[in-house]
């Protein structure tokens, strides 16, 4: 018996991987986007349906399919969000929802959002599971408003929601690729990178391809659950940067520095004071889910996708909301070079 799914967000990062894992499942599938990524290759020819339409033409989408077993949503944000999904609960079976770890708070109420420096950057006694407690719901800022979002759907009760955690996803289709930052390095052939913090920073990552697995896994085994997002052996930056840059032939000398310096100079997207990792034991025990790619086989595909767009264009025309996140840090190859001619470095 046909399966049919409809993917919120079907051409972004996680939207993409979503529907591969659920074609390669035998779903059908409906891919709803607003246009501004045009469909992969080949999707028309494997049968998916493309829909474009920002969210307030979602519930029309919905009837036109006649209903969906599953509807994942990899864009939602907050409770307006949540209420427009449970409103459209009598033609679902079930809804695997992407918010993010960023919610988590440490035992003395430190966040992520919040933190300025290593001494409110959060503290954490080790993979952080899903028992651990997180920001209030409320409308101040992101991670609040995907906590807003949870709370409506998990509280609801009138269809299985899975919630889902990702953490610095990573994947073809992004708007804001991190990877850009040492591929930058790579394609200018830079020969030594320097790198905060020694290059020991580990901000767990999750690789589109590991997230869609969880996401087919929810979607054949509908439940309310919230459950974690991470990659198997969360590299290091310095492992981050050795990959992207081998990726495209290039093997830098990295330079580790203790810190991090008050220019910027080596703070990658990555780069954090202390570790930031999640416990993924959930997601096997709830799922019987098993990583499908490490970090390092799933960013070569990141790598040749971000090359692919920056063919024709400069990279702040290609991704303008990484411009405004992260401005000239991603590419001060000026202020690199004034510090690596220091002496001693």
């Amino acid at each position: 018996m046909s399966r049919h799914a409809i993917v919120v967000g079907g051409t972004g990062q996680i939207g993409r991987a979503a529907v591969e894992s659920l074609l390669a499942d035998g779903w059908t599938v409906t891919s709803v986007h607003r246009g501004s990524t045009a469909h992969p290759a080949g999707w028309a020819e494997r049968g998916v349906r493309e829909r474009r339409s920002d969210r307030t033409g979602l519930a029309e989408v919905v009837a036109e399919s006649g209903g969906a077993d599953v509807l994942v949503d990899t864009v939602a944000y907050d409770d307006g969000d949540a209420r427009q999904l449970l409103g459209l609960a009598a033609d679902l079976g079930s809804l695997v929802v992407v918010s993010s770890a960023s919610v988590y708070a440490d035992d003395d109420g430190r966040t992520l959002d919040e933190a300025t420096g290593p001494d409110d950057f959060p503290r954490f006694a080790g993979p952080v599971p899903e028992t651990q407690a997180t920001v209030a719901p409320g409308p101040a800022g992101y991670s609040t408003r995907k906590m807003l979002l949870e709370t409506a759907l998990l509280d609801d009760g009138r269809l299985p929601v899975t919630v889902l955690r990702p953490c610095a996803v990573h994947g073809p289709g992004s708007s804001s690729p991190r990877e850009l930052w040492p591929l930058l390095r790579a394609l200018a052939g830079r020969p030594r990178v320097p790198l905060a913090h020694r290059g020991e920073s580990r901000f767990h990552t999750t690789s589109a391809p590991n997230l869609a697995e969880l996401i087919r896994l929810a979607a054949a085994d509908p439940g309310s659950r919230v459950l974690n997002a991470g990659d198997p052996e969360p590299p290091s930056v310095a492992e981050i940067v050795r990959a992207v840059c081998a990726a495209v032939g290039h093997h830098p000398e990295l330079v580790l520095l203790d810190g991090a310096p008050e220019s910027r100079v080596g703070r990658t997207p990555w780069s954090v004071p202390r570790p930031f990792l999640v416990d993924m034991t959930a997601a096997a025990a709830e799922l019987g889910y098993a990583p499908v790619a490490s970090y390092a086989d799933a960013v070569a595909a990141t790598s040749a996708w971000l090359r692919e767009q920056l063919a024709d264009r400069p990279w702040r025309e290609a991704f303008p909301l990484l411009a405004q996140y992260y401005g000239d840090t991603m590419d001060d190859f000026t202020a690199e070079d004034d510090l690596l001619a220091t002496p001693g470095i």
